[in-house]
């Protein structure tokens, strides 16, 4: 049994999980240790998030006299890769966050699994600022601790030297991706991605999808390349890569030039399903993407008819309101359809006091929430008063935010509200567009629109998927104005077809199939 499964048996997950500790499978820490030791002038090797040392062990089978430092922020863990270090004069461990301490040494070797944590989780502001100050760069406040840690490491590299990082991939096709991306091209290090799409999850109680990233500090910088693999036998590809490096040219390499930090990386190491239809143009000018209200307390927002009548709320200050997705088992939600949640006793509103209040029993749910201290949380503690809603109109269409079979829209005929569990779509009307709402959700509904939108989605291992609004505002649609009024009254009336068979409750998809058929007639390259 491995150091690590040793101590994932006796450590508890949640331990492990403040220290997002997540350890790297010992093949592919095989293959970061292999393009390390590809400089064969390497007198120095840095860990920044040591955990039990997997890389260093790796490394001192090739490298006994190499000088070894390490970091780690968990006594727990440190304690014991101490003892399993002991006789190594030549590593140095130290129990300190690595983000704020060792700027000004520089190693030949660095090589690092990262904690990854969501913004909010960390010290992220003063690690921003620290970034800020050493490498003169920007960073979103969504950034995650992985990618600060890279570019550190980045900034403490020795000329030849190499880095090797195993990062979720996320940040290739995200919006804090973009100042992450373009320091990699500006720093000339960056030499070959390794994306990781297995069936399962690299880190086996990580949800989380990998990728290996691969920097040289050497004249070699023109190319970069892309490896994208599916199953873990491919490793011995990626091995041969590694072991032919610097000439990989031709292999799924490209030119450093054409890289575009501002999109998403995916277009590089992956088809791209929009490409095989033509008259195409951007969603956002056809319809415009909203998250869905954010309460900042949905256990004291959300209502459902008990709670009601439990805290006397009348119905004039309850916001019907869509709380889950699982409510919605249909493309279509009608008011018949929210009659039977409400039935069902599920909570379809929220809590809507407004602004000028003289009712006594709104008044005591807001002091039971004064109480409860739901005003000083982050989001209530940023309104004024801390209990209004955000003013979001009932939108017509709802796009959902996480999927795993292809994206879900859902027309919302009952005209209510939705919290974040959907992103709300408003078709826009104006001079250059004015597209008809039933048009273009039959649209939605087709296998071609999710394909996609495809293009632009996160992925979060696991066979998890995530829009953001802006993922879905930036993606391509077709341009439904080219078809004419013959083939727009087809497809309505298809899409009523549709719609009446899920009124009936004999939900009948060969209708949404033949709409498919009629637009890739159309816009099939």
């Amino acid at each position: 049994m491995t150091l690590e499964k040793t101590y994932s048996q006796k450590v508890p997950l949640a331990h492990r999980k403040k220290f997002a500790q997540f350890f790297t499978p010992e093949p592919i820490a095989q293959i970061m240790v292999n393009w390390l030791l590809g400089n064969d002038k390497i007198s120095s090797l840095l860990e920044p998030a040591f955990g039990l040392g997997v890389f260093s062990r790796l490394f001192l089978k090739n490298q006994k006299r190499i000088q070894i430092t390490g970091f780690d922020v968990d006594p727990v863990i440190f304690e014991i890769a101490k003892q399993n270090f002991n006789d190594f004069s030549n590593v140095n461990l130290l129990l300190e966050d690595y983000i704020f301490n060792d700027w000004d040494t520089k190693y030949d070797a660095i090589v690092c699994n990262p904690p990854y944590f969501k913004f909010h989780d960390y010290q992220n502001k003063s690690a921003l600022e620290k970034i800020r100050n050493k490498l003169k760069i920007n960073l979103s406040g969504f950034t995650n601790i992985y990618t600060l840690f890279l570019l550190k490491s980045i900034y403490q590299l020795n000329e030849k030297g190499r880095i090797a990082y195993i990062v979720p991939y996320e940040f290739l096709n995200s919006d804090y991706g973009k100042y992450v991306k373009k320091y990699l091209l500006t720093s000339n290090t960056l030499r070959h991605i390794i994306i990781f799409d297995f069936k399962q999850n690299v880190f086996d109680d990580a949800l989380t999808t990998s990728a290996i990233v691969l920097l040289a500090k050497d004249k070699n910088d023109k190319h970069i390349c892309f490896s994208k693999i599916n199953d873990i036998r491919q490793l011995n590809e990626i091995s041969t890569i590694i072991n032919e490096y610097p000439n990989t040219i031709g292999k799924n390499t490209i030119d450093k030039k054409v890289l575009n930090p501002n999109i998403k990386w995916r277009t590089y190491y992956q088809r791209q399903r929009s490409q095989e239809y033509k008259n195409l143009i951007p969603f956002k000018d056809m319809a415009k993407v909203v998250r869905g209200i954010a309460t900042g307390a949905n256990d004291y927002f959300a209502f459902n008819k008990e709670k009601a009548k439990k805290y006397s709320i009348n119905e004039n200050f309850l916001l019907p309101c869509i709380t889950k997705s699982k409510d919605t088992d249909t493309s279509l939600f009608t008011s018949e359809h929210f009659e039977r949640l409400k039935k069902k006793n599920a909570n379809i509103y929220l809590f809507n006091a407004g602004k000028k209040i003289t009712d006594e029993n709104v008044l005591r749910y807001i002091d039971i929430g004064l109480q409860a201290g739901i005003h000083q949380k982050y989001l209530t503690s940023k309104r004024n008063p801390w209990y209004l809603l955000e003013n979001r109109p009932p939108a017509p269409i709802w796009a959902g935010v996480f999927n795993r079979n292809g994206i879900k829209f859902v027309r919302n005929e009952a005209k209510i509200s939705n919290l974040t569990a959907f992103h709300c779509i408003y078709p826009v009307s104006n001079l250059f567009s004015n597209v008809e709402t039933d048009l273009l959700f039959a649209y939605l509904l087709t296998d071609i629109a999710k394909q996609i939108f495809n293009d632009n989605r996160r992925e979060y291992g696991d066979g998890l998927k995530k829009f953001e609004p802006n993922d879905l505002n930036n993606a391509l649609m077709l341009d439904l104005s080219v078809l004419d009024n013959k083939l727009k009254k087809r497809i309505l009336n298809l899409y009523a077809q549709y719609r009446e068979s899920i009124i009936n409750n004999v939900e009948n998809t060969e209708y949404v199939e033949n709409i498919n058929e009629v637009l890739k007639k159309v816009y099939k390259k």
